[in-house]
């Protein structure tokens, strides 16, 4: 524990302005390297660091994602490269200064860069490099003609819900779960949240816009306008990735705002009133036509575990307080595999590590919750 401390106490210092060097981005590509940086080691050791540019991996509204190289260790990170409007603090920072958890991609350092213009400035933010997205891993596989294997669902999903219980354990919604946002390393197959652009720590009474998270991972209150809403839009969004996984393709691929909540009656049917005014208690309209729940056991293959179809039944559901919260879902029969002795990848290696729980997963759960995760054979 002191040396997780120490750690965070490293990266929480290793935020520097620094505006002699600038970021370049040319032709849709970056420059091959960057200046020469002034910045605090991870150790807490003053020192320097070239990051040579290799290519853009990511890019968006937000800004760039690009792969980079540390000339002085040769650690490969990402650096994401985004407009910071001087009056504000950029809430993506301070968030990921605070965090520390497997399951969610850690910030090494950070630095500020000046465009073409003296006024602007761009905060740089150094992570670790994990190769692959798990919208990718599906893409690979759907390439292939084939799903992807249960006992891997089963992983990714334990480990999406394991990143969710520990930022929302510390007070964090991040507003824009989809699989873009996981990134997988596929020879251990650890995942890890990231893109804490759209995150938040919601506080009760305080509005939020409503309009965030893409569209096919968009909670239904959200779609109903609500302005007041729990991290339970999270949980929401997981259960159509997880969903996703199992079936290859997204769930509710709606085309609009509208079209979403269509794609998810056509499931779901038709919400009650009660149920709108808990999404939503200002909403006003209540005329749509009556369509009746769509059998889970049909929206998936045959094949398909009954457990996983009871667990993303259980993640979908109208009225977030009905959701079970994410360490909650961890305890569902579907992931009782990953928690033999004996159960190993499919190349034989051991599992990543899956129950070495946080200071902040274990305050927020009940001690007989996290019993009951854990297995007997487990030493931490």
């Amino acid at each position: 524990m002191k040396e997780q401390n120490k750690s965070n106490s490293s990266r929480k210092s290793a935020i520097h302005n620094v505006s002699a060097a600038s970021v370049m981005r040319r032709g849709g590509e970056l420059s091959d390297s960057m200046s020469r940086l002034s910045l605090e080691e991870r150790k807490g050791r003053s020192g320097n660091f070239t990051y040579n540019a290799d290519r853009v991996i990511g890019s968006g509204t937000f800004g760039v994602v690009y792969k980079a190289t540390v000339a002085e260790t040769g650690e490969t990170v990402a650096i994401k490269k985004v407009y910071q409007d001087r009056r504000y603090k950029n809430r993506e920072l301070q968030i990921m200064k605070e965090l520390n958890h497997p399951n969610v991609v850690q910030m090494r350092h950070a630095f500020y860069t000046t465009g073409d213009k003296p006024e602007e400035l761009y905060l740089n933010v150094v992570m670790e490099y994990v190769p692959e997205s798990l919208y990718r891993v599906i893409k690979d596989y759907n390439r292939m003609r084939e799903r992807v294997p249960i006992l891997l669902v089963k992983l990714y999903s334990y480990q999406i819900m394991r990143s969710l219980a520990y930022i929302h354990a510390t007070g964090v919604t991040h507003r824009d779960i989809k699989p873009q946002n996981f990134i997988v390393d596929t020879s251990t197959h650890s995942l890890k949240l990231c893109d804490f652009g759209s995150a938040k720590k919601l506080v009760k009474g305080e509005p939020n816009v409503s309009y965030i998270c893409s569209r096919y991972y968009r909670a239904p209150e959200l779609i109903f306008g609500a302005t007041e809403y729990t991290s339970a839009i999270d949980v929401w969004s997981a259960g159509c990735v997880i969903a996703e996984l199992m079936l290859g393709q997204p769930l509710f691929p709606g085309e609009s705002g509208v079209d979403q909540l269509v794609e998810i009656i056509k499931v779901l049917g038709t919400p009650t009133r009660e149920q709108i005014l808990e999404m939503n208690p200002n909403y006003t309209e209540f005329r749509f036509p009556q369509i009746r729940p769509h059998p889970w056991n049909r929206v998936f293959r045959s094949r398909t575990p009954p457990d996983a179809i009871d667990l993303v039944q259980s993640l979908l559901v109208y009225c977030p307080s009905t959701r079970p919260s994410p360490l909650e879902a961890l305890a569902h029969p579907f992931f009782d595999e990953l928690r033999l002795e004996e159960t190993r990848l499919p190349n034989g290696n051991d599992l990543p590590p899956l129950f070495n729980w946080s200071p902040e997963e274990t305050q927020t759960a009940s001690p007989e919750l996290i019993q009951r995760l854990t297995p007997s054979w487990y030493k931490a």
